[in-house]
């Protein structure tokens, strides 16, 4: 899925993944007891951070990766009826391989 969406500096776009909905014993999990993704697919990525001499700091996120994110990081959105996150880079904790 593309968006139209462009970040701005050191944002990402991130598509959340969304968890099982059954748990291991084959539980399902009703919307209320479900925890907010942590994981989800980077759709867009910002230019970078501009240092205070105007130097541009790439990003270490591209296009296509998949991110485990802070909890409670950035900020949630809907487009075209897709639940999307912006997150600052430094809300992504790791990338998966």
């Amino acid at each position: 899925m593309a968006t139209k969406l462009q970040p701005l500096g050191d944002r990402v776009v991130v598509k959340p993944i969304p968890k099982e909905e059954v748990t291991k014993g084959g539980i399902v999990l009703p919307d209320t007891a479900k925890e907010k993704p942590q994981e989800g697919k980077v759709l867009a990525v910002g230019p970078g951070k501009l240092t205070e001499d105007g130097k541009r700091i790439a990003m270490d996120v591209k296009v296509g990766d998949v991110v485990i994110y802070a909890k409670y990081g950035g900020a949630e959105i809907k487009e075209d009826d897709e639940e999307l996150i912006i997150l600052r880079e430094s809300d992504i904790l790791a990338k998966k391989g």
